[in-house]
């Protein structure tokens, strides 16, 4: 790992968070800002776009008024062609926001004779010009402005279109179906139009403007380009043909909820003009038109982006004089650190003799000087006694060793243990949990067909059960060669560690002696752990306990004998708790009951292979785990034939 001086890691994490702490005032400053420029760019655009509406509105509205009421006026069936000329120029020149005004009858229905009566008065340089519309080029009764009404039985603003033959300007007509009664029914008989031209719109939506190059327009009720900076696109396009021709889903989706006429404001990123901008659109209130207001977000946040530039600058001339500044004060506080650092290195390397800096700040940095000099003599001390102590744990772990070997050494650890005898097989094995344990295997003739065989735990760990275990050892030796059955070698063993036993220990013993010949087998139970009894061809079982207590504590112990007899094949299998209780890294014991299991997948049993089972299955289950306590088996197997 690459090391780093405490300056630098001093001036690195101040640096760093001063860092962080200004880009959060700018970046918090730029949201801000941002948040408060972005609600008034809203309310300023919905300010215009709503009062341009009103405006608009407002007009519309009129015109409706006027040419509703000339329809009503018009079911007067007693109204002569001289009244109804005259009603429509009087009605023109009383509103000044009419471009023009037609009054469309039906074919051959004012004058039975005339297919066309379509007086039309219309504005021309200053003055009121007059025509009458209708000839083999200008069919009125199949123009939208008719039809559409007609049709559809009640008023209607039309698309803008440009009006040739008629009023000759881009207009938009405002078409009002009207009913006469004939034979006592009602019966359509034209239609009263009134045009605006939309010079005046285009002029009054145009000259508005937001920010440097904001602009607005106007959409018709299916997405006709009303008014646009771009000529090209009025009365051109649609916004969905745009759309189209620019293969942009943004942009039609955006055509969409103008003409649903919500207000909406909502940024439209580049699919308007190629740059990213804000809209605010709204419908009108009438003639289903919508307006929006665009305006650039470069422009909108020209201020925030300047602010931010400026807090930018100042941040970083700021953050400048402070490492100037920081790298200064580090590296004077650090300086006397370094100068104890290369004095710790050589005393490290073992120069207990150096002189140590004189340092005379009183802060932190003069208390670890002072605490430098005291470790320096502290060490001189320590390393002395570490010395001798070493010495003596290495005297200590010899001793150990020769113990272990030697305790090692009384135990027989030859196999096959007697290889010219075929009555029987023996195996044992030991592995104690510290470098001397307390278990013991032993296994010896009594006589001639009498061969005694015995497993034993004594209490506690380390050097005190190991020197247990050997007396036991001898001591079972010893008696058990007078040919005594096992419950009396047992009492009598008891009885000589019972004697004088201070230190209170204990040791159970599971001994059996068995004959040879015969497979006879006699046995006595200090409190050990019940053997496993494995009939060759049957299940493996337990060989029950005799419910006797363990040996050592009471001298006036009486253990009995119990006899049973072994077929050729069968296995008595001895063992102690460091089996059964071996656990794994999460504590779990290896139990009785998995001991048991394992002894019964084995088919065909032989004792040193049940033994060296056992023990690697043992090992797999720990994973490693520390051993708790020694881990002693003895397999005992009467050989023969096996008769399954």
């Amino acid at each position: 790992m690459k090391r780093y001086p405490i300056a630098f890691k001093l001036t690195f994490f101040i640096l760093s968070c001063a860092f962080v702490i200004v880009a959060a005032i700018v970046a918090y400053n730029f949201t801000a800002s941002r948040g408060i420029i972005l609600s008034q760019a809203e309310e300023n655009s919905r300010l215009l776009v709503t009062g341009t509406a009103e405006r608009i509105d407002s007009v519309l509205s009129g015109v409706q008024k006027v040419a509703e009421n000339i329809a009503f006026s018009l079911e007067d069936a007693t109204l002569s062609r001289k009244e109804i000329l005259d009603l429509n120029r009087r009605v023109l020149a009383n509103n000044p926001e009419i471009y023009g005004m037609a009054i469309a009858f039906e074919p051959y229905f004012l004058e039975r004779d005339k297919l066309y009566f379509a007086p039309y008065y219309f504005r021309s340089g200053g003055r009121i010009g007059f025509t009458m519309l209708g000839d083999a080029h200008y069919r009125y009764f199949y123009m939208d402005w008719y039809q559409i009404p007609k049709e559809l039985g009640q008023s209607v603003w039309t698309e803008p279109y440009f009006d040739e033959g008629g009023g000759g300007v881009i207009m938009a007509t405002y078409a009002v179906p009207f009913y006469r009664t004939v034979e006592g029914r009602s019966v359509f008989a034209g239609v009263v139009t009134a045009d605006i031209s939309l010079e005046w719109l285009q002029k009054m939506v145009g000259s508005i403007r937001l920010f440097d190059t904001g602009y607005a327009f106007l959409l018709s009720r299916h997405g006709t380009f009303i008014t646009h900076p771009d000529d090209n696109l009025v009365m051109n396009q649609t916004v969905f043909s745009l759309a189209e021709e620019r293969g942009s889903e943004e942009l039609r989706q955006l055509g969409k909820r103008m003409l649903s006429g919500e207000p909406t404001f909502a940024p439209v990123g580049k699919v308007i003009d190629g740059k990213e901008s804000y809209m605010f659109s709204q419908g009108l209130k009438y003639g289903g038109w919508s307006i929006g207001i665009v305006f650039p977000k470069e422009e909108m946040l020209a201020g925030v982006y300047s602010l931010s530039k400026s807090m930018i600058i100042i941040g970083v001339i700021g953050f400048v004089l402070l490492v100037l500044v920081t790298v200064g004060i580090a590296r004077r506080i650090t300086l006397p650190l370094r100068e104890l650092s290369g004095s710790a290195r050589e005393i490290a390397s073992g120069n207990l003799d150096l002189m140590l800096p004189e340092i005379r700040a009183n802060d932190e940095v003069g208390d670890l000087a002072d605490s430098f000099r005291y470790m320096k003599n502290s060490l001189k001390d320590f390393i002395r006694d570490l010395t001798s102590t070493t010495a003596a744990k290495e005297r200590i772990e010899s001793e150990l060793r020769i113990a272990r070997e030697i305790q090692m050494g009384i135990l027989p650890k030859l196999f096959p243990a007697f290889p010219d005898r075929k009555e029987f097989e023996v195996f044992a094995s030991i592995e104690p949990a510290k470098e001397v344990g307390g278990d013991l295997y032993d296994f010896f003739f009594v006589d001639e067909k009498h061969f005694c065989f015995l497993v034993g735990d004594v209490s506690g760990k380390g050097v005190p059960a190991a020197f247990f275990m050997a007396v036991t050892k001898t001591l079972l030796k010893v008696v058990a060669e007078r040919g005594l059955d096992p419950g009396e070698i047992l009492t009598k063993v008891n009885a000589d560690l019972a004697s004088e036993n201070e230190s209170c220990m204990f040791v159970t013993l599971f001994l059996a002696i068995m004959n040879i010949e015969t497979g006879e087998t006699r046995y006595a139970n200090a409190g050990h752990n019940p053997p496993i009894y494995l009939p060759c061809g049957g299940k493996p079982e337990w060989i029950p306990p005799l419910g006797e207590p363990v040996a050592g504590i009471m001298d006036t112990m009486v253990y009995t004998t119990k006899t049973m007899t072994l077929r050729p094949g069968d296995i008595v299998f001895i063992y102690t708790d460091g089996v059964t209780e071996a656990m794994d890294p999460e504590k779990t014991l290896f139990s009785e009951d998995r001991l048991l299991g394992l002894l019964t997948k084995d088919d065909e049993p032989f004792a040193p292979k049940l033994v060296k089972d056992v023990a690697a299955a043992i090992k797999e289950f720990a994973r490693g785990a520390e051993q708790s306590d020694d881990i002693t088996m003895l397999a005992m197997q009467f050989m023969g034939q096996c008769k399954k």
